[in-house]
């Protein structure tokens, strides 16, 4: 009973995580912002390769901002700020992931009818982000060479329900031993011939390719 009874509690956690999700996307649309969850694991360039986005889309006349979500201390948050990019500094204290409810209360601290894009910056974990949804347009995971050509059979869930999937810091393939084909061929598979995206968010590389498939444009 005791079983079945946590099994009930994580199914409904689950429920209104997604309900509140749906609200968060009717919120961000009604002021006309459009939006992305970025996931992937500790070390994998998320907060550069958004950084170098958001930068690029100010450029563009495109005013972005970022929720810099993480389990304690404000790195993230801080590099966003010093790139002059407005960020929301969002701890779970504990958690592993972000959830809908604590982006809610974030976008309680920005001028929504400021920004045209938002960034979510998840917490970095490639297993629990997976099953909470936080009602952004887009969810996209992100990983790097360095952490070899296997991440997609040991970590299917998180690709299967993302649509966008960076394989990032490509500068540093002559650098690492790791077959990038049996990668793209894994991605392909599970996602049935979608493709990989390749960047680097260091040198900028692929992030043209990236803004086409979120629709940004000038």
């Amino acid at each position: 009973m005791h079983k079945i009874s946590d099994i009930s509690m994580e199914a409904d956690i689950l429920a209104e995580n997604r309900k509140l999700g749906q609200e968060v996307r009717r919120l961000l649309h009604s002021h006309n912002i459009r939006s992305v969850d970025v996931m992937g694991s500790i070390g994998a360039g998320k907060t550069l390769l958004i950084e170098k986005m958001a930068v690029e889309m100010g450029r563009m006349g495109i005013k972005a901002a970022v929720l810099a979500g993480d389990v304690t201390g404000q790195d993230d948050f801080d590099r966003f700020r010093d790139a002059g990019v407005p960020a929301v500094n969002v701890n779970t204290g504990k958690e592993c992931h972000l959830d809908a409810h604590l982006v809610d209360h974030a976008l309680e601290e920005l001028d929504l009818d400021s920004i045209d894009f938002l960034f979510i910056e998840n917490v970095g974990n490639l297993v629990c982000p997976a099953d909470f949804p936080l009602g952004a347009d887009h969810r996209m995971v992100v990983i790097s060479v360095t952490e070899g050509d296997d991440m997609i059979r040991k970590q299917p869930l998180i690709f299967l329900e993302s649509d966008i999937a960076v394989l990032n810091k490509i500068d540093l393939l002559p650098h690492v031993d790791m077959d990038i084909d049996r990668l793209d061929a894994d991605y392909a598979k599970f996602k049935k011939g979608a493709r990989l995206f390749r960047t680097s968010a260091k040198t900028g590389e692929g992030i043209e390719e990236l803004f086409k498939a979120l629709n940004i444009h000038a």
